[in-house]
Formats: structure tokens, sequence, C-alpha cells
């Protein structure tokens, strides 16, 4: 209709809408898959599934080895697109089924799918011939695998199922290429009917048999190695491949796997120590030759086998949808990958094409209607067949239709876009009611695949519908949408620029007008970057209000919040935006280029270049500094000591020499300290010369004849150098002569100095100093040290011993430094006694922890620094008699007052304890310590109360010559009126009454 402007009218479009059609070729949304049926089952199904997405719906046919599926017999029936097969017949029902899938666009045909039959025979009836082994050597048993299809697993088992061959040190070994059971050493207690279980996995069913028994003999013989067997086999790109290998030998051979041209691959991990090298995942670069070696301490055997890498079909360029012009050329490439080389050929709706075909080349000259359809190229190998399809359509606005109402701005612009699906590329035109459009100063119309219309500066006489019409030689299509004119969006209120301090709130206004049939809204942009005004933690907020107003509110801001913030009010036909600036002060940046320089001993000069004052001039700079010996940064000594805030340089003096030392600069003003400088390279202050002594000069001790001096280590900060150790002088006391000596190792804290002419326990004085490479440093205090100590010669004379208790004694002497008492029971070895130590002057000693009733034998020895003297005569002491270990019972108290009475029975010692002389009685008020209370031969004591409400705590026990008996403890409270009786340990109060006495 469109070939004549004079046949613009309602009917012309009746016309085209009546010409489009609205097609897809088919697609495959699934295709059948090879099957493998168990021979014989005849009840069973077999499903090869095939579904394609097609408009209108696609038909489907079936064709087995090239000739048409009898749908007709009941044997096959035709469910959607998938063929069922009711009762497999070996014979009649296998070979290569393939789907065509079909509607008026074209034909397209699946992949191949095979129906094959799965069977395992039966083994022969007829056993093998007996085999002997030799002890130590290696052999093997055939299976002899009966026919079968598909491939076999096999298993071996030993005299009775289910006793099946398991691993034993890498012995055994079954080949699943074979199925041959391989011993590496034979040992007597092999001898045994070995029989071969091979089992066959099909889709549906598992079916196992096995043979007769191989009877295997051991007999004894001499040990050797050989390598049995390798297989060499080819491998398929991307799918798991093994190599076996099996040796005979005595030791048990060892297996290892090696690549002869090339290094073995990482993924056999494992299994490059074993009998079966295990690649996954082939590919063209494991190609080559493989090595297993065999080996043991009697020798080694290898053997070579190839792996040859071949690779299924696989698109590298595959064909699509093309846009050509009716009567022009056609052109198709498709390209695959594959080993060996995918050949290629191409078909139309399910028939091969022989003309215009080069290999993967398609060439359609003059094209024509009756060239429309749906065209396929095929790549095959002896591995796998794939295809790719196109399709040849008429045009079609389903998938991508004009909007339907397209809202614009007053005074904007507008595009509407076309963009039909259709193959060859269509003709497309554009009109507005009846007319035509074409370029003018308004229209814009680009007449292209995608078919934009461009309108400018609309107004209200814009409105209407617009539609885009498409066609090509295989049909036509049309797809309209509404222009609808609105009001354009303005900014009434801009932002204004802003200036705040750091952590300041500020807030930035934007107003704007819009049409009124329309949502507005509001978005904000920090220099470009869009802004999140919803999340309630951050520090960009919306201002709440009327529709219009989209005001900015920034909460604590920061120097990075600094920069252009835009604000964009837009509807959903137009935008408009206004921007500001916003400034924030604050504490300066970090200064830059930090240099050290000039490194002395003790300073060392800095130089810095001025960082970003923030809008706030800078005040003052700090030199921040860290070494080894420090715990972290610290301010630093500077020269001058106040560094001005327009200085670019400064000294820092105070440094220890010979020290690492890293530096940061900070500046500050009016608003804060910035962020410190990077941290400038590390430097190392020049050497000086010690400024300090070592400290804890001192020594004494060790063997006869030696002086031991000993020191504290100086620290590394005290060292100021390299070629560090200590200088030692020392001379006998009042004497003009001192000894010089030299200790180079810095942690050194000990020097010996040995001299058969010293004497025991003679004074030296002793001072100490430091050096290294630059000088030495001052002498330390003099300090006064011993020389070794001699052993005691002399034992303690008038040694007496006395037994205090059931549990200590009493040892004297008559003056002896530093004593030691040996004591130890009678009927014990002296070797095995116990020891007391004392020191100084003392000329007495409690020894504490004895038995009672026992007799006991002390010595006392003198000791010092060089060891113990002899020891003194032995003296003897018998211990006294353990106290009564029962408490004083029927313990009662009565309260008079602020006094209270306490009473109690008296405790009789038995015949092998000793007598009670007395009683102590331990009290404590609340909140005070304890006082002893001693009262000889009385069984009652009268105490104090508390003047309030506490109460006291009473610990009462016997004593006599043995010591202090078991004790009875009780709590008395202050309470008038109250009377209290302890009987073994637990406490009874009574209210008292006025006609019972103090007894009841």
């Amino acid at each position: 209709c469109f070939y004549h402007n004079a046949c613009l009218h309602n009917s012309c479009f009746a016309c085209a809408r009546a010409h489009t059609h609205i097609s897809d070729g088919p697609v495959f949304e699934e295709q059948p898959s090879s099957v493998v049926y168990p021979e014989g089952l005849s009840k069973g199904t077999v499903t090869l599934n095939c579904q394609a997405r097609a408009s209108p719906a696609a038909t489907y046919r079936w064709h087995v080895n090239g000739t048409k599926v009898p749908v007709g017999d009941p044997r096959y029936t035709l469910v959607a697109g998938n063929l069922v097969i009711s009762g497999p017949q070996y014979g009649s029902d296998g070979g290569s089924y393939q789907c065509l899938a079909m509607n008026r666009c074209g034909t397209i045909l699946s992949r191949v799918a095979n129906l094959k039959f799965g069977y395992l025979h039966d083994f022969s009836g007829e056993g093998q011939s007996p085999q002997t082994a030799y002890e130590g050597a290696g052999a093997f048993l055939a299976c002899q695998a009966p026919a079968h299809y598909p491939a076999l697993s096999y298993r071996w088992f030993v005299n009775d199922f289910p006793s099946f061959v398991m691993p034993d040190g890498g012995r055994w070994f079954v080949s699943q290429v074979t199925g041959n059971l391989y011993l590496a050493k034979a040992e007597p207690n092999d001898t045994a009917s070995y029989f071969c279980f091979t089992t066959i996995n099909m889709d549906i069913s598992t079916k196992s048999t096995f043979s007769k028994a191989n009877q295997l003999t051991v007999q004894p013989d001499a040990p050797a190695i050989k390598v049995r067997f390798p297989a060499e086999t080819y491998a398929l790109a991307g799918h798991t491949t093994q190599l076996e290998c099996f040796a005979y030998g005595n030791p048990v051979p060892k297996l290892r796997w090696r690549k002869v041209d090339g290094l073995l691959p990482s993924k056999a991990g494992a299994s490059a120590e074993g009998p079966i090298l295990t690649l996954p995942e082939m590919t063209f670069h494991d190609e080559g030759v493989y090595e297993c070696e065999a080996y043991n301490s009697e020798g080694r055997d290898t053997h070579q086998g190839r792996i040859s890498v071949q690779a299924q079909p696989e698109w590298l360029q595959v064909m699509s949808d093309s846009e050509v012009e009716i009567s022009s050329e056609l052109h198709w490439t498709c390209v695959a990958a594959g080993k060996p080389r995918p050949s290629i050929h191409w078909l139309r709706n399910g028939q091969p094409l022989s003309t215009q075909v080069n290999g993967g080349r398609l060439k359609v000259i003059n094209l024509a209607l009756e060239d429309s359809g749906m065209y396929q190229c095929v790549a095959e190998n002896k591995h796998d067949t794939i295809y790719s399809n196109a399709e040849l359509r008429a045009p079609d606005f389903r998938s991508n239709p004009v909007r339907r109402l397209v809202p614009a701005a007053r005074g904007g612009q507008v595009m509407l876009e076309c963009r039909p699906r259709a193959a060859p590329k269509p003709t497309l035109f554009w009109s507005r009611g009846t007319e035509l459009l074409t370029n003018s100063s308004r229209y814009t119309v680009t007449v292209t695949p995608d078919g934009i219309l461009w309108i400018h500066n609309i107004s209200r006489a814009d409105e209407g519908k617009y539609t885009c019409f498409a066609e090509n030689y295989l049909g036509k299509a049309n797809s309209t949408g509404h222009l609808s004119v609105r009001d354009a969006t303005k900014i009434t209120l801009a932002p204004s620029n802003a200036d705040i301090n750091q952590e300041e709130n500020v807030t930035l206004q934007c107003h704007a007008s819009h049409d009124p049939t329309m949502d507005l809204t509001f978005t904000w942009a920090h220099n470009g970057a869009l802004l999140d005004l919803e999340d309630p933690t951050g520090p960009y907020h919306r201002v709440e209000g009327k529709e219009t107003i989209g005001d900015l509110l920034i909460v604590n801001g920061q120097l990075s919040q600094a920069g252009t913030y835009s604000c964009t009010a837009q509807t959903v036909v137009d935008s408009a935006s206004a921007s500001a600036k916003l400034v924030v002060r604050g504490p300066p940046g970090p200064p830059g280029g930090l240099v050290v320089k000039n490194v002395a001993e003790t300073s060392a000069e800095l130089r810095w270049s001025r960082g970003y004052d923030n809008h706030s001039p800078i005040g003052k700079y700090v030199i921040m500094g860290c070494s080894p010996m420090s715990s972290g940064w610290r301010t630093m000594r500077t020269d001058p000591s106040n560094i001005e805030g327009n200085a670019e340089s400064a000294r820092v003096v105070g440094l220890l020499p010979w020290m690492d030392y890293e530096f940061q600069v900070i500046a500050s003003n009016i608003l804060g300290s910035g962020e410190p400088s990077m941290s400038s390279h590390t430097v190392r202050t020049q050497q000086a010369a010690p400024t300090v002594a070592p400290s804890g000069l001192g020594g004494g001790g060790g063997d006869r004849n030696e002086l031991i001096i000993t020191w504290t280590p100086m620290a590394r900060e005290y060292q100021n150098g390299d070629g560090f150790g200590y200088i030692l002088a020392f001379r006998k006391r009042n004497s003009p002569t001192w000894v010089v000596e030299r200790v180079s190792n810095v942690e050194s804290s000990r020097y010996v100095y040995s001299n058969q002419n010293l004497s025991p326990y003679c004074p030296f004085e002793v001072k100490i100093k430091a050096y290294n490479r630059k000088g030495e440093g001052p002498f330390s205090q003099i300090a006064l040290v011993h020389s070794a100590e001699e052993e005691p010669t002399v034992a303690p004379s008038r040694i007496n011993a006395t037994a205090l208790t059931a549990f200590e004694m009493q040892v004297s002497w008559d003056p002896v430094q530093h004593l030691s008492i040996r004591y130890w029971r009678q009927h014990e070895r002296e070797a095995a006694a116990d020891r007391v130590r004392t020191a100084g002057l003392e000329t007495t000693a409690r020894v504490a922890g004895l038995r009672p009733s026992t007799r006991y034998h002390v010595t006392v020895l003198a000791y010092n620094s060089a060891g113990t003297g002899p020891a003194s005569p032995k003296s003897t002491v018998t211990t006294r008699r353990p106290p009564p270990n029962r408490p004083p019972g029927n313990v009662f108290w009565k309260t008079d007052g602020s006094w209270v009475t306490v009473r109690w029975d008296h405790v009789k010692a038995l015949d092998n304890e000793s007598a009670v002389l007395g009683y102590k009685v331990l009290y404590k008020h609340e909140g005070q310590s304890a006082l002893k209370v001693l009262d000889k031969g009385k069984t009652s004591v009268t105490l104090p109360l508390p003047k309030d409400n506490g109460y006291v705590v009473l610990e009462i026990r016997s004593w006599g010559e043995g010591g202090d008996g078991a004790a009875h403890e009780t709590i008395v409270s202050r309470d008038s009126g109250l009377m209290g009786v302890c009987l073994t340990g637990l406490c009874i109060s009574a209210r008292r009454h006025a006609h019972r006495d103090e007894r009841s």
C-alpha cells in the first residue's frame, strides 16, 4: 500500500494489517539421546524425546536409519513430539533415530540418537587349564569374557562368592581393559580357585555373570621383576582417560609414571604412583608418550604407551538470522573445530543442500521467496554431530512493539523506536494518522534496522498516534504508539553556594515546578556521583516537605564532602538540574614530600611541602618520630622548638646515636590537627662513643681461685655504634695496680678471672665501661666484689637438741655463719635425712613437722657459697607424746549483760597421749583481730560481749607438753535472755523460762 502515495487512506492500513503474518520457525528445546536397551526384555518401553518451540506449533516426524518411522504401527506412539517404542526388538528396532520438527516457516532436524541393544552371554562351559606360579614370581589369569555390549566392569573372587580379590600391598591388579587378574609376587597361600566376575550396566538394568574356576597353584622358585603390560589408547578432549600398568617381582614392585616428551600433568595427582594413571579433562597438551616404571630392591623395568587426543565437533562460528534485501545475496558461514576434522554440510527444511555450498559457506544469489524457511549447518566427525539453526522470516513486532504511550515535555524532544524482528532486513515507514512522515525541520525519520523517529521542539499539536510499518518479501507488520505532550519541569529555587566548618550541618535548597499529572522526584549528585538519601545512618538526608521541595541536609560535614552538588528534578518525560558549590573548612591535610637529610649523631634535618590548608591557614607543624626502642609514635624535640605554619623544614634534635628512625609531620590550624604525612624512609643516625656506663656491677662466688664479675648488658639504645663491648678494671683493695680486660660480646653479662694465687674471699675493687668503634665511654662507680670462698673446715660445737612438743624440737649451737641442720629418725639412713637452713649468726632453730613419741638424731653443718663443711657430733632427742585428739565437749554458755560465761567438760588424756595442763581459748569479736586467753586448769572463761548486736567467735582447745589438742569452734551472739548449748559442735539456742535454773 505504501508504494503509492495516492493510496494512503484507511483502507490501505487495513490491507497492511490483513497481510501481517506473525510466525516463528521451530527451535529445539529438547532433543533425543542414545539409549542402550536390554536384549530380550519384551515388556518395556523406550522414549526418545523431541520438543521444539515454534509459532504456529510444530508438527513432528521421525526417521530411523533414513526411513520414516511407521507411527501407525501399534508399537510406535507419538506423544507430543516424543517417540515411544513399546517392547523394542533386537534386529527390527535398533538403529539411528532422528526427529523432524516443522511448521509453515520450515523444517529442522534433531541430532541423531542411537537405539542399541545390550547383552551379556554366559562364559564358555569349558574351564581353563590349571595355572602354575612360582613363589616370589608373577602370574596372571585370563578372564576370556563372553560376548557382550556395551563395555564390562571386572572383578575376581576366590573359592566362594563373594570373597572378592582385594588390593594387598600392590600384589593384585584387575585390568578393566582385558579383565585379566595379575599377581605381582606369588605366595604359597595364593593357591586357590579364581573366578572372573563381569558386570554390564545398561540404562534400565544391570546384569552379571562369572566364569568357571581358574585353578592357580604356587610352587617355590626364584624372584624376578618384569612389567607385564601397559595399555595404549586414544583419549577424547574434555573426558577422563586411564592407562594401566602392572609388574611382576619380589619384593612386590612399586609403580610410577612419567611423560617421556614433557612434564607429567599435575592433574594426574596421586595416580602417578600406582597401576592406573588417571588423567581427567584431557586436552591436546596432554597428548604424548607415557612411561610406566616398575622398581624394587632387585631392579627396574619400563614400558611406554602413547595417548592420542581427539575431540568432538565444537562450533567456532555459527550462523545467525541475516537481514538482506530481496533479490540480493544471502551469505551464511559456520566454522567447527574437532579431531578428526569435522565435515560440514547444509540443510534447508531438513533436506540437503548441494548447490551454492562451499564447505562451511552457504551463498544464495538473487534471494527469492521460495528460499525462505529453516536452514541448518551440520558438523560431524566420528565422535558426534552438531547443528546450528537460522531462519528467514516475515516481520514481527511481538517481541519489541512500539511503546503504547510515549509522554514528552513541551519544548523538548522525543525518540520513538521501531525494532521489528525480521529477516531479510525489512523496509520501515512511519505515519501519523494517515500522513506518511518524511524528514523535515521538525521530524527526523531514520530508516535503519532500529527505525528511530525523532521529533524536536515538541508542542501540543504533536499529540496523537504514530505507527511504524515494516515489510519484506515474506510479509508485513505494524505497531502503533500514542504521543502525549506534558508541561516541562523547571527549577524554581536553585541551591546556593555554602561555606561550613568540619562537623557542621548544612541544608542545600532545591524547589521545582512540573506537570501536575505526573510524579516529581528529586535526586542529588556529589561531583557527578549519585547520592544515597535512604540510608538513615549516612550523612545525606532528604528534607521532608511538599512534593515540589527537594532540599538536601548534610549532617556532620567532612572535608571529603566538599565539592559540587547537583539537584535534579525529574518526571518520566523530562528533568531539570541546578548546581552549587560547598566549601568545608577543617584541619590541614597531610604534608607531602617528606625527606630526611644531613643526618648526624643526635640530629637530622627534615624537609616537606605544604599540604592543603582546607580553607584555614596552617598555624604550626609538629614532628613525630618512632624507633625500634619506642612503643609508638612520639613528639620529637626540634630546632626551632616551635615550627611556624609557613615553614617547610626543621631539625630534629635529641636523637640517640646509631639508631633507626622514621618521621612524620603533622600540620594544624585553629580547627585542629590534620592527618600525618606519609612516613619518611628509615634513617640511621651516625655512630658515637658510649655516653653511659653499664649498670648492675657486682659478682662473687664461683669455684676456688676465681673472681666472678657480673653486670647488666647495655640496651641497644645505649650502645651508640657497632663493634660494641665492655672494658673491665679490677684490683685488690688498697692495691695501686689495676688489671684491665676487654669483653667483646655485647650480650655478655659475666666475666671470670682465674688465678691460682687468689686468696679465698679476698675483696676486689671493680669498675666497668663500654666501648664501640667510635671510642670508649665513662667508667662506672667502683664496686666491691669478693673472690670465691672455700668450704667451711670446722664443724659447729656444743650442739643441743630439745623436744618442745610432739611435733617440734629446738636445736642450739655456738655462733657460726650459714648453718644447715640435718635430722633423721632412728632406724633411717642418714643419707635420707631432712634439712633445715639458717642464715647469719643465729644460734638456735626450731624444727617442725616431726612425728610424736619418735627418737631423732640431729647434726649441724656450716655452709657458704663454696659448699658445706663437716658435720657436728650427733645429738639425740625424743619428741613428746601427742596431745588428745578430742576437742572439749558439752560446751555451753550464759550471757549476763555485757559478759558471757562459757563452760565445757574436762578432756581426759589416754595412756599414749600427753597430760592436759590447761586450755587455750581463742576468741574474736566481730570486726576485730584474734585474741588468746590462757587459763591453766580451768574449764570455763568469762568474756566481754560486743556493745552492738555483733557476735563472738570462740575456739577452745586443750594443751599440754605434747602441744595443742583438737579445737571446738562455736559462735556466741549478744542476746540477753538466751542461753546456748553446744554438743559436739552443734549449737542450740533456747528461750529461758523464769522457773528454770541455769543448769536446765
